[in-house]
């Protein structure tokens, strides 16, 4: 079941006014955010040219209208990233599970988004992409190397009734095999107001 159509059956009919969300996929160069993106629209995987400037598509997933936002994920460009912080409902982190050696640097701008006061209560879904290849990263390890271990607020229905904790799960990925992110959407999903 592709992502489209299992949020077609999981949101339902959500009434005559649609949802309507901004999505930031945010993440280091090569970490995947345009292949998901492309992915996400098309359902194609396609070769894509390192991203320059920043990007917006509208998605239509179930009843929920997207605007999703991909970003360079290159040192001098991720100082952008701020300015889309306004009114956003939700982040997709990416990291690329195969690139330990850039772990560390994954973990100083993770760290820096979930300090960052204008995007206190935003749920963030942390997607290990590039599973399908054979050294990369665990679910666990990226947890304990990004600093989220006993941070996350778990996979499926997370009642939240302390306002302050912020939805934030990590998931393991492969965009190219398709498999993964469709569940971290669904995660996600139940946090968009």
């Amino acid at each position: 079941m592709s992502l489209l159509d299992w949020c077609r059956e999981a949101l339902g009919p959500l009434g005559p006014r649609q949802k309507e969300a901004k999505i930031l996929f945010l993440g280091l160069d090569n970490s995947g955010k345009t292949t998901l993106l492309r992915m996400l629209k098309d359902e194609r995987l396609v070769q894509h040219q390192p991203t320059q400037f920043p990007t917006s598509e509208e998605l239509r997933v179930g009843k929920i209208k997207l605007r999703a936002f991909d970003f360079s994920g290159r040192q001098i460009a991720r100082r952008a990233w701020r300015n889309y912080y306004t009114k956003v409902d939700a982040v997709v982190y990416l990291v690329d599970a195969c690139d330990k050696e850039r772990f560390e640097e994954s973990k100083r701008e993770l760290d820096a988004l979930l300090s960052d006061e204008a995007l206190a209560k935003v749920p963030f879904l942390v997607l290990g992409n590039k599973m399908d290849i054979p050294h990369a990263a665990s679910e666990d390890e990226l947890r304990c190397d990004l600093g989220l271990t006993g941070l996350t607020t778990g996979k499926g229905k997370v009642n939240l009734t302390d306002q302050t904790v912020r939805p934030l799960e990590v998931f393991a990925c492969s965009v190219v095999r398709k498999m993964g992110y469709g569940e971290g959407f669904e995660w996600m999903s139940q946090y968009i107001k």
